[in-house]
């Protein structure tokens, strides 16, 4: 394979998780409000576990306005800060109006705006920066507030109007034919081929984008006219990824088997997904035992007609009970354990099958540098010597810069402490968020590119495993230097 080729295909991953991660990005800060939805519904409406219709008619307006709004002004801020998040809140109003009301364009079922915020959102905040730039530097003293305040109301009423005429029709038969294609996969049984996509993407870092991106707005669409959705179920059952690393934990070897058992422990129940992926990569091989170890799951999903109310952030065992509906828990229940036994029996027999490879991750990492052909950037700057004072800001970056990176970044907390090291900050970020202030930033090898582009600047250094990496041994040996040379 030509080097042509291989830097085509890492920059088309990287154009692909940039695009996953923006709209994950639209959601996910949002969770806590959909999950406040969620709880609302879960007690309060008339087939909840304590129904009050007081209470319950906040239900209806915070799905249909609240929601989309704070998307949108979430996709608004993310092009172009508060001002293009308040002209994307607005121009959303149409599309909302437009598809919740049938008296506005005739008598059709009203959809719920996720989608429709993730487009108007940042493309008014887009053109909103545009506009501005058309201008900028050019007006008169003392009437800047005056144009930015006008500017800004006559391009969010400008673009609510046309989402109201414009985009609610498409939308409305988007999300008809959406929803008319996961119902017909459901009814056909065939759901379950779902996993063929969602299991090896997931292991790619596109577990947010899938889950928050796609499959949270067409949940949301079926749990507001069924009470719950499978949908929500599709990403975020544990089963798999407990099923793998407890193969890990029988059938493996090294560190990987003496880790796996922890991870095992912060992936089910903490949620942190991302702890198993380094896992799989070290054997691809094992994607088909989360292939079938998540058909077995949303098979069974479908079979006991199982659904949460809301979306289960993070994915531990725990939030999926939280949201799971009342008529749901055996079938959830049965659906994790089946889809962690297959992928259990699976995994175990390719590992077994794999019996001369050493499944250490300490070694993984080193033999990947060897294929490479080079060493990591810390051992590079090891025994090249490390200017005084260039390590301040170590920044752990991850897709959704929560779970596995607060992970890691504790993890090497404790190490430079342990060292006695001093004047270090060690943070934990989403690669989006990367703002040039970091000096050192830590990142999975899926997302290394990703990284370098947001903070070009700072020393990158790529772990496969964000619980154990021999680089944080290297990291703090260079911190250690770098104090060393102060004294």
């Amino acid at each position: 394979m030509t080097t042509e080729v291989v830097a085509q295909q890492g920059s088309a991953r990287v154009a692909v998780q940039k695009f996953g991660t923006f709209l994950s990005g639209m959601i996910m800060p949002n969770i806590a409000a959909i999950i406040a939805w969620g709880i609302i519904t879960a007690f309060f409406i008339p087939v909840g576990w304590t129904p009050n219709a007081t209470i319950a008619t906040m239900v209806g307006p915070i799905l249909t306005y609240l929601l989309p709004s704070l998307i949108a002004y979430t996709g608004g801020k993310m092009v172009y800060d508060h001002r293009g998040g308040v002209v994307g809140a607005v121009a959303t109003m149409g599309v909302i109006l437009g598809t919740s009301d049938p008296t506005i364009l005739g008598d059709r079922s009203g959809s719920t705006m996720f989608l429709g915020a993730m487009i108007m959102g940042p493309l008014t905040a887009w053109l909103m920066k545009k506009i501005d730039g058309i201008w900028a530097g050019k007006i008169a003293p003392g009437f800047e507030m005056l144009v930015d305040n006008f500017s800004a109301g006559i391009l969010a009423a400008i673009m609510a109007i046309a989402s109201l005429f414009l985009l609610a029709p498409v939308m409305l038969v988007i999300m008809g034919a959406l929803g008319a294609g996961v119902g017909f996969l459901i009814a056909q049984g065939l759901l379950p081929l779902a996993s063929i996509l969602i299991e090896p993407a997931k292991v790619f870092f596109l577990n947010n984008a899938i889950n928050h991106g796609v499959l949270t707005p067409l949940g949301i669409e079926m749990a507001k006219t069924t009470g719950k959705s499978v949908l929500f179920l599709l990403e975020a059952n544990p089963g798999p990824g407990l099923g793998i690393l407890l193969a890990y934990s029988f059938f493996g070897k090294g560190n990987a088997k003496a880790s796996a058992p922890g991870a095992a422990i912060i992936h089910f129940l903490g949620g942190i997904h991302e702890i198993y992926f380094p896992f799989v990569l070290m054997r691809p091989i094992l994607i088909l035992a989360m292939i079938a170890g998540g058909m077995t799951g949303v098979f069974v999903n479908v079979a006991f007609n199982v659904g949460l109310r809301a979306p289960a952030a993070p994915g531990s065992i725990l939030a999926v009970y939280a949201q799971t509906a009342p008529d749901s828990f055996l079938g959830v229940t049965i659906s994790w354990i089946a889809a962690a036994a297959v992928t259990l029996v699976i995994g175990g027999i390719l590992l077994r099958l794999g019996k001369d490879r050493d499944d250490d991750l300490v070694g993984a990492t080193a033999e990947m540098e060897a294929m490479k052909g080079k060493k990591s950037s810390v051992s590079g700057l090891l025994t090249a010597g490390v200017p005084a004072g260039v390590i301040k800001t170590i920044v752990f970056a991850c897709d959704a810069g929560m779970g596995s990176s607060a992970m890691g970044a504790s993890v090497l907390r404790n190490k430079i402490k342990n060292a006695g090291i001093e004047g270090i900050t060690v943070v934990n970020k989403a690669v989006a968020n990367l703002d040039g202030t970091a000096d050192l930033v830590i990142t999975q090898s899926q997302l290394t590119d990703r990284a370098k582009q947001k903070a070009p600047e700072a020393i990158h250094v790529s772990v496969d495993n964000f619980m154990n990496s021999p680089k944080y041994d290297e990291v703090v040996e260079m911190v250690s230097a770098q104090a060393a040379d102060k004294s």
